[in-house]
């Protein structure tokens, strides 16, 4: 995957989370959004101590793999976690293809990030809407994407804090062209084109897309702006 994973990193791509999915029928929704063009899953783990909510671990991520990797695409998995260290080899062994990490949660980030990248997975590092994009500064060689949140991260169904906008178009002056850059926290028909003017190419949306009546739908609207920007 590694041709295709590096294509999507550097191109317009919405990233539905699966947090706000339909768990009991996971498998199809997966498939609706991705039958409607979406090549990149995102997977929000949580441990209820880093962030206030508990969600899922490398099982659930090694369920989907099969099928988004067979359609093209890739798992973008987003660890809310204390001591991420811990679990990366194990979803990099559930299908995992890209995996970032808050840089408020790692004590040794550079280490962490390298674990990552010798998993064979993309390194990502987040920033929570508060923490100083000065924390990337120190890592740019080390990051394939990086994650700037635009909520405050434990909960879906949350309104984008406007104020992050000036520090993701920040972001995108520092990081260099082929490092992506990615939104997650409330994306949706509303905020989609604020989040397009930061200079941002990488969308996670959870309720936007899962809680709309037609996902397919949904994530085709939201895809449909981003092709108006072009690639």
């Amino acid at each position: 995957m590694a041709g295709v994973s590096d294509d999507l990193l550097t191109t317009y791509q919405l990233a539905p989370s699966i947090l706000s999915a339909d768990f009991a029928r996971l498998g199809e929704q997966v498939s609706t959004v991705m039958d409607a063009g979406v090549k990149v899953i995102h997977v929000d783990v949580m441990d209820g101590h880093f962030v206030p909510n508990i969600t899922i671990g490398p099982v659930v991520a090694a369920a989907i793999s099969e099928q988004v990797h067979g359609a093209g695409g890739v798992l973008d998995v987003h660890l809310m976690i204390e001591n991420p260290e811990r679990y990366i080899d194990a979803f990099a062994a559930a299908g995992a293809d890209w995996i970032n990490v808050h840089v408020e949660a790692c004590v040794h980030l550079n280490m962490t990030l390298s674990q990552i990248r010798a998993a064979g997975c993309k390194a990502g590092v987040t920033l929570n809407p508060a923490t100083p994009l000065s924390h990337v500064q120190e890592v740019l060689g080390d990051i394939d994407y990086a994650l700037m949140m635009t909520v405050n991260p434990g909960f879906s169904g949350q309104d984008f804090i406007p104020g992050v906008v000036p520090k993701i178009e920040r972001a995108r002056h520092l990081l260099p062209d082929h490092v992506g850059l990615q939104i997650d926290g409330g994306i949706g028909p509303e905020t989609i084109e604020t989040a397009l003017d930061t200079g941002a190419n990488l969308f996670v949306a959870g309720s936007a897309v899962y809680g709309a009546e037609d996902p397919a739908a949904a994530a085709g609207q939201l895809m449909a702006a981003m092709r108006a920007r072009g690639n």
